[in-house]
């Protein structure tokens, strides 16, 4: 087997991004990593919560510099808890409720941190926006150009394979599929962090600890008629919310599905939290800086997930809806799969690798996009064609188990090479 050394042109220097230059560093291969960001973000005003699951702790575990440093960053998600919210009486009752959940509770900001400080210094090529890529006549390198922006220099970087890990809106996978199209979900999330140091033996803490009394252990999914919110705890005392509305498609604007907002819609979005939810939770809504809104988008599941050595990863080959906690996973668990796959074949074996690598994600992340829409229509009260709109102040018991996340597809593990 030929164990020359490949090398690998990774676009976007997201969490997906650097999961791969880890994966694959870690498969042996050399990784450049182009992101247009000029520099390593320190904190991110939109960045919010995300939930790990087991087998993407068991990836991260792996490519950290020190296998504590996970856990030290996160906390636990050991309970996932559905319930339903009276907005006229202001009361709440669980759903359902799953003891055995085994997430943990990270900080985008922070987990991009640990991955970027755990690799070698030169990987990650600050300040270079993607321009373009063309694949050599006998498909064994690929060129992408992309431009400095401090100094508008137009610069081309070679290698074996070119990882497509630019996001949900991607342009490489655009290359391939040009007449391919986001799916609106139907509705549009506000979110947001609420810091609460040194304020935490206030009202507005001690009322949501009550309310909500496994804060520090839970991931909260609170329905109430035609809407849902989720709730958790993040490290270093601090609240992550998100409220998905119903409503027409937004109008964005660049190459994003967050939008700045006004002071007049976030000024809206209290008053009708003050009448959807209990207090303390529209307390917390109202005291959050700087809340932003996510358009959900996902994307039926494609094909293809390489052509040639081109291949994409993460939210670029699934754009998937948040009600899975999937996305952040997939993107680890992507990258993880594709570098035992290169590991295994070796770099005159290319396209076996990435063949592997589709054959094992594919049906994978499939089955979980799906899931994932139909989770984010039952929960949020709207039509599916195979059973009647959920109505969560009358749910049945059967229905309610719908609702828990080990019903996503290979929630417990999803199959690697090795299988």
């Amino acid at each position: 087997m030929d164990r020359r050394k490949g090398r690998a042109v990774v676009v976007g220097g997201s969490i997906a991004g650097l999961s791969c230059a880890h994966a694959l560093i870690a498969a042996g291969w050399e990784v450049v990593v182009l992101e247009k960001t000029c520099a390593p973000p320190k904190g991110s005003p939109t960045g919010a919560g995300l939930g790990l699951d087991p087998q993407s702790q068991l990836f991260l575990h792996s490519w950290l510099a020190s296998p504590d440093l996970l856990h030290t960053s996160t906390i636990p998600l050991e309970i996932d808890q559905n319930q339903v919210t009276d907005s006229e009486k202001k009361i709440s009752w669980t759903l359902t409720r799953d003891e055995s959940f085994n997430f943990r509770a990270a900080h985008w900001s922070e987990l991009h941190s640990l991955l970027y400080k755990s690799l070698p210094s030169n990987v990650v090529l600050w300040g270079h926006q993607f321009l373009s890529f063309q694949t050599s006549h006998d498909r064994a390198s690929v060129r992408a150009e992309a431009k400095v922006l401090q100094t508008d220099e137009v610069v081309e970087i070679v290698g074996n394979l070119l990882i497509a890990a630019d996001g949900c809106l991607s342009a490489i996978r655009q290359h391939f599929l040009p007449h391919l199209k986001l799916r609106y979900s139907g509705y549009a999330a506000w979110r947001g962090v609420l810091d609460f140091s040194g304020n935490e033996n206030s009202d507005t803490i001690t009322g949501l600890r009550r309310v909500y009394p496994d804060l520090g252990k839970c991931l909260y999914f609170d329905l109430a008629t035609g809407t849902h919110s989720v709730l958790y705890e993040l490290q270093n005392q601090r609240i992550n919310w998100i409220w998905y509305i119903s409503q027409p498609e937004l109008e964005l604007k660049g190459n994003s599905v967050t939008m700045k907002v006004s002071n007049a819609m976030i000024q809206k979005m209290h008053e009708e939290a003050e009448m959807v939810w209990v207090p303390e939770l529209a307390q917390v809504i109202k005291e959050t800086k700087e809340p932003f809104i996510n358009v959900i988008y996902d994307c039926d599941p494609l094909e293809n997930l390489f052509w040639d050595n081109v291949v994409l990863i993460g939210d670029a080959a699934h754009p998937t809806s948040p009600h899975g906690v999937r996305s952040t996973n997939m993107s680890i668990v992507d990258a993880g799969t594709l570098g035992q796959c290169l590991e295994r074949w070796g770099l005159n074996e290319l396209g076996s690798a990435l063949e592997e690598y589709q054959s094992i994600r594919l049906p994978v992340v499939s089955k979980q996009v799906l899931h994932s829409r139909r989770m984010g229509r039952i929960k949020q009260g709207l039509d599916l064609h195979d059973r009647k709109v959920f109505d969560p102040m009358m749910a049945t018991l059967e229905e309610c188990e719908e609702l828990q996340q080990r019903k996503m597809p290979f929630f417990g593990y999803a199959p690697s090479p090795s299988d």
